[in-house]
């Protein structure tokens, strides 16, 4: 393999370092910001590969005599594990264990903000390894529970909203016995609902439009002896996201959100009060939510989306052959 115009950067940065006459902990923090600039901005996933191996020098070089610039290289190489594209559960399970190793020396040593994001990013790893039984989603609730005494919605919105947002997957992938279903979707939805008291479309549109979004998704599939009024409840979440998603600045969020809204309306009588009237009319708004959407994923090449979209299509034209 030819070695990246990055990796001989590095190299050349480290032996530029290792020559600096700086002190050992001024060239540690130089080795982490270069690390944080392939971390934050990776063209490929080598320059993530190049992180993780600039911060393990750093961490190398920290030893015992600087405990927080050893835990602050741990999380960022962990940070960096946990997105590397198609991290299989050996990357994340030791980005598990740097954190795990690094909490208690943050939680003693480093600032609030800097302790609450490794929580958050632990969280994250939890939730990521919860479907292989190798870590417990409750602990990653309980994660995300510890960074919001820091993040919280007056000053930190976006991690709130976003933490919030975690915190309500978290719930709907637990598992519980079917008669408890309807707890955790239940704690899901009200998940959501405590995020959006705070954030609002004004300030935050971003965020509320992600967590408007998702709280439709949750409605939608909540287990329920009303589930008219669920869709009802859904559709008007994903018309407050749409307030802010549109085919021009946000296209995938904008597909992702009508092709939610399409499948509420499958399942919506046109008139709630009297159902033996059909769905005609909402069948066929979901069938052109359906193309629009099919039409930017399949533009954008989200080729996984598009399919999913072209299989409800299919279910959506038999229902109005069905019917007309």
């Amino acid at each position: 393999m030819t070695p990246s115009i990055t990796d001989s950067a590095v190299k050349a940065a480290v032996a530029a370092i290792a020559s600096e006459s700086a002190t050992t902990a001024e060239k540690i923090q130089m080795l982490i910001e270069m690390a944080q600039g392939f971390q934050k901005k990776p063209k490929t996933a080598q320059d993530l590969r190049n992180a993780v191996g600039l911060y393990y020098r750093a961490y190398e070089m920290s030893g015992e005599e600087y405990p927080l610039l050893k835990a602050k290289a741990q999380v960022g190489m962990a940070g960096t594990l946990q997105i590397i594209p198609h991290a299989d559960t050996e990357l994340l399970l030791q980005a598990k264990a740097g954190y795990e190793e690094a909490l208690p020396i943050l939680q003693e040593l480093a600032t609030p903000e800097e302790v609450a994001e490794a929580q958050m990013n632990f969280g994250l790893v939890l939730q990521s390894l919860a479907p292989y039984n190798l870590a417990r989603i409750s602990d990653s609730i309980q994660a995300y529970h510890e960074a919001l005494r820091v993040f919280t919605w007056e000053d930190y919105p976006q991690d709130y909203a976003i933490l919030y947002n975690n915190i309500a997957i978290a719930y709907l992938s637990m598992p519980m016995a079917s008669e408890r279903e309807y707890l955790r979707q239940g704690l899901a939805v009200q998940s959501f609902e405590v995020a959006l008291k705070h954030i609002n479309l004004i300030d935050h549109p971003r965020e509320y439009a992600m967590l408007q979004n998702n709280l439709g998704n949750a409605l939608q599939y909540l287990v329920s002896s009303h589930p008219v009024d669920n869709n009802l409840k859904a559709i008007a979440a994903y018309n407050e996201a749409l307030k802010v998603r549109n085919s021009r600045d946000t296209p995938l969020e904008y597909a992702n959100t009508i092709s939610n809204k399409a499948n509420a309306l499958f399942n919506l009588p046109d008139y709630p009060e009297k159902p033996e009237l059909g769905n005609s009319k909402n069948l066929l708004q979901a069938r052109s939510y359906y193309q629009e959407a099919w039409s930017i994923f399949n533009e954008h090449q989200q080729l996984e989306q598009a399919e999913l979209v072209v299989q409800a299509l299919k279910d959506v034209e038999v229902e109005i052959r069905a019917i007309s």
